[in-house]
Formats: C-alpha cells, sequence, structure tokens
C-alpha cells in the first residue's frame, strides 16, 4: 500500500512540477550531510556531471528525476536546517575530527554508520573485533566501536553509534608509491561528453543500471573511503602483514582463515565503472612470496593434480569457516567470494593474484592470467605482488579498466566499458528493471558480409573458391622500388615508422554499426557512409614514387575489389576518381565515431608513460631523437621501469584490439568457432579493413605531401616503417619544415604523438642495394643496425624484420 501511495504521489509532484531549492541550497544540503556529487548521482542513477549542474543553476532535473531528488533534498533539509546566519564555506579538507551526526538511515530501514577519519581524511582503523551491529570482525571504528565499512552489515538494534563523515581519502597521485598520507589521483580520461543542459526527457530510460549490483546503502549514502582497484599484501621482517596501500587495513593474524576473514570484511577494493551505464569490477589482491610463505601456501603452483586438489581442498576449507568461497579451480589468479545471505559477512568478491605463480600451471590457468605476468616482472625478471599491484593501479587509471587475461580481451573489455552496450529500463507499471541494447550499440550474432568475413569464415572460403574477390583492406607489405639516380649516390639509407598508427587515426574515424545492407549502383554520398564498395581503380595515375594507396602491396590493382569507404574517399579527393562507376555496396545501417572514447583512454595512457619516459609533445626534432635514444634506459628507477612496461601494454592493447575484430581462434574448431566467436559482437572484420585502410590512406597522405613539400619519397615501406636515401645517419634532412622551422601539419616529422615518427635504425645504403639485389626486403636490415649506422650483429638482430611480430617496433612500435 506505501509503495502505491509513493508512486501516487511521485506522479502527482511530477505533474505540478513541484519547486525543489535554489541551486545554492542544494549544495549546501549535500556538503552539510557530507555527500559527494558522485554519491548522489549513485543513488539516483545519473551522471554525476548533472549533479553538478543543478547545483549551480546551468541545468535542472528532468520531469523523471525530479521527484526523487526532491525527496531526497526535503530528507536532508530536516536533518540539516538552514542556519539563521549564511554558513562559513565548508573546508576542503577537514582540520580535526568533528562531533558526531545523526545516523544515515537506508531505504530499507538499516542504519548506514559514517567511520571515524583522521584530520587528513583517512579511516581510523584498529585491530579486528566483533561489530556492534552484525558480530562479525571489523578493523573500522564508528564513534570508536568497531563497525563495518560503508554499512554493510545488517544492524541488531535501530540505534547505532555514528560520527560526522569526512571526505573519502584519495589514492595516491604515482602508481608507483604510496605515501602514509592520501595525495591527489591522477584523474582517468573523460569516458563521455558531458550530458547536455537540457532537461532530460519524461522517458523510463536511465543512465545506470539499478543499484541492485550493490547494496542500496553504500551507493546511497556514500561508503566512507574511496575504491582501490589493487593492494598488494607483504609480510614485514617481524613477521606483521604489510600493505602497500595504508587506508586498507591489514588481515588480523597470520592464520589463512584470518586472511579469508579479511577478504570478507568488504574491503575497499574494487574498479569503478568508467561509464555511467556499464559495470565496475572486483578488486584484487596481489601475494608476494613472504606473503604465501606466511600463510602456509607452497611458494610454486603445484604441478600434479593430487597436489593441486590438495591445495583447493585447503583453500575451500578455511574460505568455507567465515562464509567464503574460492573458484572451482586454483591457478594464478582466481576469486574468493560471499555470496549474499552467507553468513559471516556481507556479500563480497575479490580477485587474488599470487605473484610468484604466474606463468606456471597449465595453459588454461596461464591463459587466464597471461597479461598480468609482464605487469608483474620486476626488472630484476622476478614476478613481484608489490611490482604488479602499483602497475595494476596506473593501468587501471589511464585505461579506466582492469587488464583482461590478454591485451586483445581487454581491448574489448574497454570498448564495452567506454560505450557499453546496453542499458537498464524500468517499467513503470511493473517497477521491474530490464536491459535492452543501447542506441548505436554494436549487435551481436554472425552479421558478416561476404568479401570481408574473415579468413576462416565459410563465406569467404565459398568467394574464394569460385574465384571472386574479397576486401584486402591491409596494412603495407614488403614494397619497394628501383632506386632513383639521385639517390644511388646518397650513402645511407634511413628508417623511419610511424607511432602508435592506429591511434592516430581511430579518434574520429566514423564506423559501421549495424547489419550491413546490400546495394547495387549506390549514390555516393562524399564517404558519409561507413561500408564496402566495389571499385575499379586500374588506370587511375597515382605517384610513381609512392606505394599505390589503395592495395596492402603497394602495386596497381589489376581488377576491380572492394574497398573500404576511407579508401574510396581518398581515391575520389586526390586522383579524381569516380565514384559514379561503382557499382554495388555493402552499406551500413549507421555510421559513428565508435573508437572515440576507447581511443582516448588508450592516448592518454601512452602519452602519460612516455612522459615518464622522458618524451613528449612538441619536443624539437633533436631534443625527440636523444630523449628516444635512451628512453629504454631505466636504471633502477622504478617509475621510468613501470612507465616502460605500461607503455608496452598499451600499445599491444590498442594493436590487439584492431586484430581482434577478425579472431581466427585457432584453438576451437569450426563449428565452435562459428558459434561462439564469429556470432560475437566483438567479431566484425569489416571494422578492421576501415580502421587499417584509414591507417594506410593516412600514411600514404603522409608520405605524399612530404613527397611534394622535399622532393624526398621513401625506397621501400613495410607495414609503417620507411626507408628513404639520405645523405648523413640522421632523419633530420628529411623533415620539411615552415619559415619559422616548425613542422608541417600533415607531413613526416618526428615526435611521441600517434601519427608522428621515430628515428628507427641508419643503414649503409650499399647495404640496401645488396639485399635489393638478393631479392631481399631491405627492412629485415632494421634491426642490424642501430641509428647512428653501426651493425648490431646477426644474432641480435635476426628475426626482427617479419610483420606480424609483436615486438616494439611492429606497428608504430609505441
Amino acid at each position: 500500500m506505501s509503495d502505491d501511495l509513493f508512486n501516487s504521489v511521485d506522479a502527482l509532484l511530477a505533474a505540478v512540477n513541484t519547486g525543489l531549492p535554489l541551486p545554492a541550497e542544494r549544495q549546501r544540503l549535500r556538503l552539510a550531510a557530507g555527500l559527494t556529487p558522485a554519491q548522489i548521482a549513485a543513488a539516483l542513477r545519473v551522471d554525476s556531471a548533472l549533479v553538478q549542474g543543478w547545483e549551480d543553476g546551468s541545468t535542472v532535473p528532468g520531469p523523471d528525476i525530479a521527484p526523487a531528488y526532491a525527496r531526497l533534498l526535503a530528507g536532508l533539509a530536516e536533518r540539516f536546517p538552514a542556519p539563521e546566519q549564511p554558513a562559513a564555506p565548508a573546508p576542503a579538507v577537514p582540520q580535526a575530527f568533528t562531533a558526531p551526526a545523526p545516523a544515515q538511515e537506508a531505504a530499507d530501514g538499516l542504519v548506514v554508520p559514517l567511520l571515524d577519519q583522521n584530520p587528513d581524511g583517512s579511516l581510523v582503523m584498529g585491530p579486528a573485533a566483533p561489530c556492534v551491529q552484525c558480530g562479525q570482525p571489523s578493523v573500522y571504528r564508528a564513534q570508536g566501536r568497531p563497525m563495518h565499512l560503508g554499512g554493510y552489515c545488517r544492524p541488531v538494534a535501530p540505534a547505532a553509534a555514528t560520527v560526522t563523515q569526512q571526505p573519502a581519502p584519495q589514492a595516491p597521485a604515482r602508481a608507483d608509491q604510496v605515501p602514509a598520507a592520501p595525495a591527489p589521483v591522477r584523474p582517468a580520461p573523460t569516458a563521455s561528453p558531458v550530458p547536455s543542459a537540457r532537461p532530460r526527457p519524461a522517458t523510463t530510460r536511465t543512465a545506470a543500471r539499478p543499484a541492485a549490483a550493490r547494496p542500496a546503502s553504500s551507493a546511497a549514502t556514500a561508503a566512507a573511503a574511496r575504491w582501490w582497484p589493487a593492494v598488494a599484501l607483504d609480510v614485514a621482517e617481524g613477521g606483521d602483514w604489510v600493505l602497500d596501500v595504508p587506508q586498507i587495513p591489514a588481515p588480523a593474524g597470520p592464520k589463512l582463515g584470518d586472511w579469508f576473514a579479511w577478504l570478507g570484511t568488504g574491503l575497499p577494493l574494487r574498479v569503478e565503472r568508467a561509464h555511467p551505464a556499464g559495470r565496475g569490477g572486483d578488486g584484487m589482491v596481489c601475494l608476494t612470496a613472504a606473503a604465501l610463505k606466511q600463510l602456509g601456501l607452497p611458494a610454486a603452483l603445484p604441478t600434479t593434480e593430487k597436489a593441486l586438489a590438495a591445495l583447493q581442498a585447503k583453500l575451500a576449507k578455511a574460505a568455507a569457516a567465515v562464509g567464503m568461497e574460492i573458484s572451482d579451480q586454483i591457478g594464478p589468479s582466481f576469486h574468493a567470494f560471499r555470496r549474499a545471505g552467507s553468513a559471516g559477512g556481507p556479500k563480497t568478491s575479490v580477485r587474488v593474484t599470487v605473484a610468484p605463480w604466474l606463468g606456471q600451471g597449465d595453459g588454461r590457468q596461464q591463459a587466464v592470467s597471461a597479461l598480468a605476468g609482464p605487469l608483474a616482472t620486476a626488472p630484476d625478471g622476478t614476478k613481484d605482488g608489490l611490482t604488479l599491484a602499483r602497475r595494476y593501479r596506473a593501468f587501471t587509471a589511464d585505461l579506466g579498466v582492469a587488464p583482461g587475461a590478454t591485451t586483445a580481451s581487454t581491448a574489448m573489455l574497454l570498448l564495452d566499458a567506454v560505450r557499453p552496450r546496453v542499458e537498464w529500463v524500468k517499467d513503470q507499471v511493473t517497477g521491474e528493471w530490464s536491459s535492452h541494447p543501447r542506441e548505436g550499440a554494436l549487435p551481436s550474432g554472425d552479421l558478416c558480409v561476404p568479401p570481408a568475413a574473415g579468413a576462416r569464415h565459410p563465406l569467404t572460403r565459398e568467394l574464394l573458391s569460385k574465384g571472386e574477390a574479397v576486401c584486402e583492406e591491409e596494412d603495407y607489405k614488403w614494397w619497394a622500388r628501383e632506386l632513383t639516380t639521385e639517390e644511388a649516390r646518397r650513402p645511407w639509407a634511413v628508417a623511419v615508422d610511424v607511432c602508435a598508427s592506429y591511434l592516430s587515426v581511430t579518434d574520429s574515424l566514423r564506423l559501421p554499426i549495424g547489419p550491413y545492407a546490400y546495394v547495387e549502383n549506390p549514390a555516393w554520398d562524399g564517404g558519409k557512409t561507413a561500408g564496402l564498395w566495389w571499385c575499379d581503380f586500374t588506370g587511375i595515375a597515382v605517384d610513381e614514387l609512392l606505394p599505390h594507396p589503395a592495395t596492402f602491396h603497394g602495386q596497381a590493382p589489376t581488377g576491380p575489389g572492394w574497398y573500404a569507404t576511407v579508401t574510396v574517399t581518398y581515391m575520389a579527393t586526390t586522383y579524381n576518381f569516380d565514384p559514379a562507376t561503382i557499382t554495388a555496396a555493402y552499406l551500413a545501417a549507421h555510421t559513428a565515431p565508435l573508437l572515440k572514447e576507447w581511443t582516448g583512454r588508450i592516448r592518454s595512457g601512452y602519452k602519460r608513460t612516455y612522459a615518464d619516459l622522458g618524451l613528449v609533445d612538441g619536443q624539437a626534432p633533436e631534443e625527440f631523437l636523444a630523449a628516444y635514444a635512451v628512453h629504454k634506459d631505466i636504471g633502477t628507477d622504478p617509475v621510468r621501469a613501470d612507465a616502460l612496461v605500461l607503455a608496452g601494454a598499451y600499445k599491444n592493447v590498442y594493436k590487439g584490439g584492431i586484430g581482434k575484430w577478425a579472431d581466427s581462434a585457432r584453438h576451437l574448431d569450426d563449428q565452435v568457432w562459428l558459434e561462439k566467436v564469429a556470432a560475437a559482437w566483438s567479431y566484425d572484420p569489416a571494422l578492421r579493413f576501415h580502421v587499417i585502410a584509414a591507417a594506410r590512406i593516412a600514411a600514404h597522405r603522409r608520405l605524399r605531401k612530404t613527397l611534394l613539400l622535399t622532393g624526398r619519397a621513401p625506397i621501400a615501406v613495410n607495414v609503417d616503417s620507411y626507408l628513404y636515401a639520405t645523405d648523413a645517419p640522421s632523419p633530420l634532412e628529411l623533415l620539411p619544415v615552415k619559415d619559422d622551422g616548425t613542422p608541417v601539419p600533415g607531413a613526416l616529422r618526428l615526435g611521441i604523438a600517434p601519427g608522428s615518427h621515430k628515428h628507427e635504425a641508419s643503414i649503409p645504403l650499399t647495404a640496401v642495394v645488396e639485399a635489393m639485389e638478393r631479392r631481399e626486403h631491405p627492412s629485415k636490415l632494421v634491426h642490424h643496425y642501430t641509428t647512428d649506422g653501426a651493425p648490431i650483429g646477426q644474432e641480435q638482430g635476426a628475426d626482427s624484420g617479419t610483420a606480424g611480430t609483436d615486438n616494439d617496433d611492429e606497428e608504430g612500435g609505441n
């Protein structure tokens, strides 16, 4: 009955447009309650930017949100009435512990404690003791008494001790150092544009999933601590537990049962969601070798079934004693969790990664933690839990998503995190929530078109068996030409390659979304619609000193073929191709910059890590060359060591993500592959063709502009590595510059930014000519010579010029 009355009142309030307090009063009430915009946004299931807009008067809540917001403000006004005189602005950081305030009460009637905090904002903690509400161990204190974090337990009495909530402690500023006092964390890149200032329409759509995934009390009333993605558990010389995030309490004792009890206390470990409509993830506890020894666990993962089963039983028994469970299979990484309603404490789930075990176990066990291995590898080659936790936090802060099993799967996790495919909708009649695809989401199901279905797909095999053409939009592969007379007189060949070439095009690239439609004699719209077009580029004159822009082999096409929109646009605008001659096309139902937010996250992390290595935007060419020559010299500096590892990880995330669209998954048989891979939303080879075509066209545009400005052209190209004949073992003479000495936009330039170039090697031209006479591609010599022209040695440079490898110098190198 009460729910019906509330619903009726809410509808009436919305109909008569209730008057909300003035924006300044809304802010005062929030601050008086110690709440943040993010906490109110979580309760109302909107973006925190909207809450800030309501408080500064730049926007107003829509009719579907206003009643709930009004109820919240009214409740706060009762508890925190306006003072007779204007109150002084609250200090940004509390200077002393304040007096207790009334207890917060959640929607289900539970009392939600606000935990004690120190003057610096960190939580007051002590030895684990029975919580005054549920009786389970807790290291946190509320008014001096043991109590769980954020009200995760059910009270045994209607009253509970509470304190005034202070601002939550923040994560450390550097990913590699965690000071005793919290410092500001580096903010992650914006996941999506700021919501419009227009009032929300009267609709049932919401910006986020209903709060059932997390306790309503913690979402609405705000837990008093910030979430950390990971923490390392280590042991001091005296045997005491040590954590690399001091704000997280240590286990109460050294035994395995104490450890599981600690995991189940509701630790502030979680990966926060990157988009209001997305999901967060479990936090991680990293165990060091010393922690393993203290817990009585083996230093190496057992290799026999019997020993592994005994370890599984030992862990399961210790977990069950405190109402916890563990994953069905144990490996370097596993989960410890407690189901809702289980005895022992709140519902919780934590990932556990045993750093010394990484790289051990069977293929499945290694596969689920393949990316964690490099992140955990210290400069001395050991797998270290402290190193893993530090880099894990930096990775999550940079990208907004935790590392997945591999870089390719992480790329898809990131895309789904910053551009969620589903949203949650509430039925206004039944009150039930259900998920639906968001507008512009990539659909599931096998939607491949015949000319771009991937090498393993039956559609491709059928076309090839008939001798028909398929799409071949690929990176340049092994193109070379004869030297001109002038080039043959130069003594050197300088190799440069593009930094992060894919990232230089994916930000604004409009990609196909939704099913493709086959169209005969399609109308050309200037390149606004993404798709594949049947075009004949034979006979069209292009630059003779450059590879052909439309083919991966760089030679002129011998007949019509299927080309991505970006290739057709370039041929039409640069070489006067007539789009009226196009006879067929597969066109997408919807076109959008699908990878915009994805690119922004990766590019931001990419630039940050290289800045730690001394490489930043805007460096003069000489300065950049000097910095790049030593950027891998990390010495004993953990910041540089972490940056170098993370830079490589980010590079492989964007490379692996582009390749994932055409995943062949050779470990699966054909039928399983069709059901599990080809029918997934993350499989669409046409998307990969569009990105690669855009990167290849962007490279050709830079090469052409450089040729027009300087008369210099590459003598060989492989992927995005270019070989030029030069007078000195340096790329400086190749750079077109303005009268003031600054680089010319859109041409070859040196720098770390995506789309800029770095110096790979300088090779004596005689060696290049000899290789070409042997009918070998000269790019294979790149790793046999240093940037000053000195030979490295066959054993050091062997097997370094093969395309498709995952080394530092393939696909941009950075």
